[in-house]
């Protein structure tokens, strides 16, 4: 392909001199992955000369103080540490992935045409159930917005393009390279853009096809917009699975969304996840985001040190753990009821726990017997003692969001990472330290308490402080628990024993004895 096999590195710049004096524009950087790499790219490639990220105003705050807010951030803590004034190096241009022409004004559009040099589009809806309009509108026009855009840079070294691992799932095995389209990306465009709310969410299924949901269908056509610019621009495109939890960088654990396992796991060790319908040997695909970002950055140096020619192949990267470290839905489960009674999560209802079940029927009944009716009986507690009534509302965001996740829980793919393995080998010695990447010598349970951890601090918001109350409730609630189990079994036994024909048959072995 002319980017691993065949390139001699030995006259090209490390990473952190490649981006010398370099200016980044980002979409997205207001996302967990997109802040993550603000922050790594600041960290480790300090000489670059400024990054440009893309914001929008939202809820009556202006793109410049959401700017603030997100360098306010635990994430930072390490750069303001160690290399304060790190701000000064990152700017707003105020615009919306959303709009035509992004919403970004001339003044601002002439400045990222003359001055920029890398480009990392990584904003995206990843929502699974987004009306198709919405979809397209955001994965679909966003990219295509961004090529052309990026088409217009005059000295513009490289443009990566995210997108997902999970854009093909029609099929088994996904190889790092560009599918046919599902659909024509123009025509889709035109329809979304001309045809009624009503209308397109009828013919959303027909649209779909094999696809799963409009997260997935939008993705997919966005890769085939990219594709388009194959030896015109110098593209990358950089397919992640299951971004979770970091290992190491900024801090282990870091996280600050509920995708993916972080909200099972979060939802077991509060003790209100109690089933999921899941094979427990289906194994999960999962990326620790600073893996993710290191192989973002080695990806655009090995584009960006490469001159562009018009034969060049399309470097195409699935940013997944493959065969490298696997782990199924089941060890994932076991590994949670290890790590919960050492780190207990506040003010737990239920004893962290929960099981996989492969019977649709089973999950049911247990989400009746053991998510609803249990709700219901605390929420009428909370009735009536006056307080706010929330525990089914969140049973049926769990219920809701198991729904949306079904499809991917109860599939096995097999992801094709070939090239990123590949990629990680033409790093040079020197920048081995803060770029390289590796998936198969990750501590998996070492990983997961870090993440719980994380978890705890970084979503639920809980202090370091409070761990001696957590412990001292979670003790308590394993004694309700096996109080409750006692006497549920003891009555389920009376009530066996009680039976009629029960009854007459221990009568009739008296006799007979």
């Amino acid at each position: 392909m002319g980017f691993l096999e065949d390139r001699d590195l030995s006259g090209v710049p490390s990473i952190p001199e490649f981006y010398r004096g370099k200016t980044v524009f980002i979409t997205g950087a207001s996302g967990f992955m997109g802040k993550v790499l603000v922050e790594k790219l600041l960290y480790s490639c300090p000489d670059l000369d400024r990054i440009y990220i893309l914001l929008r105003n939202k809820k009556g705050v202006k793109s410049e103080d959401r700017l603030a807010q997100i360098l306010a951030a635990p994430l930072f803590d390490r750069l303001r540490k160690e290399r304060p004034g790190f701000e000064s190096q990152v700017f707003v241009i105020a615009g919306d992935v959303m709009e035509l022409g992004l919403g970004i004004s001339e003044e601002d559009r002439a400045l990222i045409v003359n001055r920029v040099n890398i480009v990392y589009h990584v904003a995206a809806s990843v929502r699974f159930d987004d009306p198709l309009e919405y979809a397209i509108r955001m994965n679909l026009r966003g990219t295509k917005e961004m090529v052309e855009l990026a088409a217009d840079i005059r000295n513009l070294n490289v443009f990566v393009h995210v997108s997902t691992s999970y854009a093909n799932t029609n099929r088994e095995t996904l190889e790092e390279i560009v599918y046919p389209p599902h659909a024509d990306w123009r025509e889709t465009l035109n329809i979304c853009e001309t045809t009624d709310s009503h209308t397109l969410k009828v013919l959303t299924p027909k649209f779909l096809g094999e696809l799963p949901n409009t997260y997935t269908f939008s993705k997919q056509l966005a890769e085939n917009v990219v594709a388009e610019y194959k030896g015109i621009l110098p593209i990358v495109i950089i397919r992640p699975s299951i971004v979770i939890s970091s290992v190491e960088e900024p801090v282990p654990g870091w996280i600050e969304n509920f995708n993916g396992p972080a909200a099972l796991l979060a939802a077991c060790g509060k003790g209100i996840l109690r089933s999921m319908y899941t094979d427990p040997d289906l194994v999960a695909d999962y990326m620790p985001v600073d893996i993710s970002i290191k192989s973002f950055i080695v990806a655009s140096w090995l584009r960006g040190t490469k001159e562009l020619s018009p034969n060049d192949d399309l470097p195409i990267y699935n940013c997944c753990a493959g065969k490298l470290n696997t782990v199924t839905m089941g060890q994932m489960i076991a590994m949670g009821r290890q790590i919960y009674p050492s780190v207990p999560v506040n003010d737990m209802l239920w004893t962290p726990g929960g099981d996989l079940t492969k019977s649709k029927t089973l999950h049911y009944i247990k989400v009746i017997l053991l998510h609803l009716l249990p709700a219901i009986f605390v929420d009428t507690i909370l009735w009536l003692a006056g307080r706010k009534p929330m525990l089914v509302k969140v049973q049926r965001r769990i219920y809701i969001a198991n729904l949306a996740l079904q499809y991917y829980i109860t599939k096995q793919w097999t992801f094709d990472n070939t090239n990123l393995v590949l990629m990680r080998t033409k790093i040079k010695d020197e920048d081995r330290k803060h770029f390289y990447y590796e998936m198969e010598n990750i501590d998996q349970y070492k990983y997961f308490v870090n993440a719980v951890k994380g978890g705890k601090k970084y979503l639920l918001k809980e202090k370091d402080e409070d761990m001696p109350k957590a412990m001292a409730h979670y003790k308590r609630m394993v004694v309700v628990d096996i109080i409750v189990q006692i006497v549920f079994y003891s009555a389920l036994l009376w009530w066996f024993l009680n039976l009629n024909c029960i009854q007459n048959l221990i009568s009739q072995i008296y006799h007979e004895s």
